[in-house]
């Protein structure tokens, strides 16, 4: 594998129905800070069909190119044809660095993608940077510059690793969403599109598919909410969250947990932060209740604001917290939440 070839960063741009997924412009926004430092570009890939129109908004967000892979095959999510279309994008266009994002799809597609085009693959990655591999120089070995050094959450969260892909390209990681951040919007931009299609021949692994049966569900996204209010097990009953209700419709904010609470069946795991949950990144978190174990920290330390309120002053939370109260949740709720009501 001459390397020398291989230039650029790319990224999947995942759509569904038609709709970018918020996923696609995080990457693009990382992309281009990764690309930055290697003197190149970002190439948001589009896999659909009659996708074509969506690529000026991914210009909006960065993406100095947009390649289209646009065929009938391609209208609903399946492995196969989505996998031949990247891997045929790789081999074609060769790019250094590839991108994915850790959703239900490319944690299907993002693996079987790298098999075929030979090259590793570091999952739910929560930090990207170019570097040097090793990162400490080690005597009688060569130190590799321009590296994309992948870090992820190891042995349950209790360790972080650093992973790098140095002989082989391109260089694959998949991104957890919410926890890289998208460029500024580009009103306006208009995108430098290249078609391309690799032919696709349905055969015995292409899935058929029968019926596509929709969720109806009026859960909101914690994504997308500015103020969260999350309780963990020292909330103590599902009864006891009535409290963090009332607080969070003061604030105009969300109520969400801990996996401990969606475990106890208190609440839906759509409303779980953390490792095995989601990530986000509101304005304002109250930790409520939640010791701070690493693997719900994980999910939320990039809140901009962060209060937690706990009876345990050695709760591993006030290490992260930036304002803290220590005392009981049932005296402190109904009493901060009538402040704030006051204040409106």
């Amino acid at each position: 594998m001459n390397l020398e070839e291989y230039k650029g960063v790319y990224v999947f741009a995942q759509q569904v129905d038609n709709v970018i997924s918020g996923i696609a412009f995080e990457l693009i926004g990382k992309g281009k800070e990764l690309a930055k430092d290697l003197g190149t570009e970002v190439t948001a890939v589009l896999v659909g069909s009659d996708v074509k129109g969506l690529a000026d908004e991914l210009a909006e967000y960065g993406a100095d190119k947009v390649i289209v892979v646009d065929d009938p095959e391609l209208k609903e999510y399946r492995t196969e044809p989505y996998a031949h279309a990247l891997a045929s994008v790789i081999n074609t266009y060769k790019p250094d660095v590839f991108l994915v994002g850790a959703t239900a799809i490319g944690r299907d597609l993002g693996p079987r993608v790298s098999a075929r085009v030979h090259t590793g693959l570091t999952a739910d990655c929560t930090q990207l940077e170019i570097g040097d591999f090793p990162i400490n120089p080690i005597p009688g070995r060569e130190q590799k510059h321009n590296q994309l050094l992948m870090t992820r959450p190891a042995f349950g969260g209790n360790t972080i690793a650093t992973i790098a892909c140095p002989d082989f390209r391109p260089q694959m990681a998949t991104v957890r969403p919410g926890v890289m951040q998208r460029a500024p919007k580009q009103e306006g931009a208009k995108a430098n599109i290249i078609e391309f299609n690799p032919g696709f021949t349905p055969d015995n692994k292409y899935v058929e598919i029968l019926k596509i049966v929709k969720s109806v569900t009026e859960t909101v996204d914690i994504m997308d909410a500015k103020i969260l209010v999350s309780g963990g097990r020292g909330v103590g009953s599902a009864e006891n969250f009535k409290l963090l209700e009332n607080l969070a419709e003061a604030l105009g904010g969300t109520v969400c947990c801990s996996r401990a609470v969606v475990d106890a069946g208190w609440m839906n795991k759509d409303y779980q932060v953390g490792q095995t949950g989601k990530t986000v990144r509101p304005s304002v978190y109250f930790a409520i209740g939640i010791s701070g174990a690493i693997q719900h920290v994980a999910g939320m330390e990039e809140s901009d604001l962060i209060i937690a309120i706990n009876k345990d002053e050695t709760a591993p939370i006030f290490d992260v917290a930036d304002y803290g109260i220590v005392g009981d949740l049932n005296k402190i709720l109904p009493a901060l939440t009538e402040q704030i009501k006051a204040a409106k």
